[in-house]
């Protein structure tokens, strides 16, 4: 489909454009098709609301480039789409989008939008926006495909649906302040990293954001708050319903859960922990008792932990676990049982490369580095990095007074707490990644 104005008029749906690669005209991979930038011209209707060439004018695409910065590229600056991809002139202006109050984003706020049906049937949720090219090259909204909504209650996306195409002019959208779902918004960034669906709504409005959140797991919304910058962490949280938080920081790591909750009132933290299951609230509550800038405010109290009659091959299980970040999978921690922190004694550890090069069925006793030493849980976060840096490790264990293991800090912890708070940003104002923590 080429961009010039003697092509017969096309029609595509932006749904099956997401993700899709964009080149420039020499085969070269610019980045992937993340959303698309429509003028909010038509969307309140007024005495000329049905006239033709009142439909939305679509301005531009949204490009996710190198580095996972989400830049603007114009629709004059697009030579054609296809199912497969999208040719570009090859001029990019890679400064970071930032969306402007005339200007709507359709899958992040136009996909699920209600609308209002003007023959009478009611009222739909949009799933899909199609968009034409005109004979004058420009592109505009000209279709919607919904389904309808009956209005029984929120759980109608479970029960059968109707689906239809209707033309734009044949639909009113709500009005921004109404509530929206995020079911599209969600399903179609369902393999994007935490980390890169934080990005997505961190750029959007706390409106927005807060309907996502509500949309996503408990799992998957944890993973992502964990990637959040610590204003948008407690916004989220503290809007979630009392009962979904305390579940949702059960589902984050402990040391992120005490970063958050360390940033909310007295009583609604206290709240939260009582409404915890009382293990994880344990090790959050431990963690909230050290001093900040000490080795245990900063440590994960549950590492992996054995005792030295368990085999390299229950080691290595253990170290494949898929909630085991690569950090932590860098080692195992051994301790005389109890194996729950605070543990036994401490022993030593037993590194991921010494486990591969051993039989299966050796015990990891016979295998300890006992030269590391553990650090203490009041250590100071320079002392932490500098045996980080001096033993070349990426895991170090920490012991409290007894010499009883409490946790395990991470060298992404460590990283995290030692750069400047605006670590995150580049010179330009693109984000690096977001990260909320306690120490920045």
């Amino acid at each position: 489909m080429s961009n010039s104005k003697s092509s017969a008029p096309s029609k595509i749906y932006i749904a099956r454009l997401l993700g899709l690669d964009v080149f420039d005209p020499f085969g070269d991979r610019l980045g992937r098709l993340r959303d698309v930038v429509v003028l909010k011209r038509g969307f309140t209707r007024g005495p000329e609301a049905n006239r033709r060439g009142n439909e939305p004018i679509v301005v531009g695409i949204i490009i996710e480039v190198l580095g996972k910065k989400r830049v603007f590229m114009p629709m004059t600056r697009v030579r054609s789409i296809d199912a497969s991809q999208i040719i570009s002139t090859g001029l990019v202006n890679l400064r970071r989008f930032e969306q402007r109050n005339s200007e709507a984003l359709i899958v992040a706020e136009i996909f699920d939008r209600r609308v209002r049906l003007l023959d009478g049937s009611g009222d739909a949720i949009i799933e899909d926006v199609a968009i034409e090219q005109r004979r004058n090259g420009d592109w505009g909204v000209t279709e919607l495909f919904v389904a309808r909504d009956n209005g029984a209650s929120s759980s109608w996306r479970r029960r059968s649906k109707e689906t239809l195409i209707v033309d734009w002019h044949e639909a009113v959208l709500a009005t921004e302040l109404e509530p929206q779902a995020a079911t599209a918004f969600v399903a179609s960034h369902e393999n994007a990293k935490p980390a890169d669906l934080a990005d997505a709504i961190h750029e959007m409005s706390d409106k927005r954001m807060l309907e996502i959140a509500r949309e996503l797991q408990d799992e998957r919304l944890a993973d992502v708050l964990q990637e959040l910058p610590e204003e948008d962490q407690v916004q989220i949280l503290s809007h979630l319903e009392d009962e979904r938080a305390a579940q949702v920081l059960e589902e984050m790591e402990p040391d992120d859960a005490a970063d958050l909750l360390i940033e909310l009132p007295d009583a609604q933290r206290e709240k939260l922990l009582q409404m915890m299951e009382p293990d994880e609230a344990e090790d959050v509550r431990r963690l909230l008792e050290y001093d900040e800038g000490t080795a245990g405010s900063l440590m994960n109290p549950v590492p992996i932990i054995l005792s030295p009659e368990a085999t390299v091959a229950e080691a290595l299980a253990h170290i494949r676990a898929e909630e085991i970040s690569p950090a932590m999978a860098a080692a195992v921690l051994v301790t005389r049982p109890p194996l729950e922190t605070p543990t036994g004694r401490y022993l030593g550890m037993v590194h991921m490369q010494q486990l591969l090069r051993v039989p299966p069925s050796e015990s990891i006793g016979h295998i300890l580095d006992t030269d590391t030493e553990p650090v203490s849980d009041q250590a100071s976060l320079e002392e932490l990095a500098r045996v980080l840096a001096t033993y070349d490790l990426t895991i170090i264990p920490i012991v409290n007074d007894s010499h009883r293991l409490v946790g395990a800090v991470t060298i992404d912890d460590v990283l995290d707490a030692l750069l400047p708070e605006d670590w995150r940003t580049n010179d330009d104002g693109t984000p690096v990644r977001k990260v909320g923590r306690r120490f920045g």
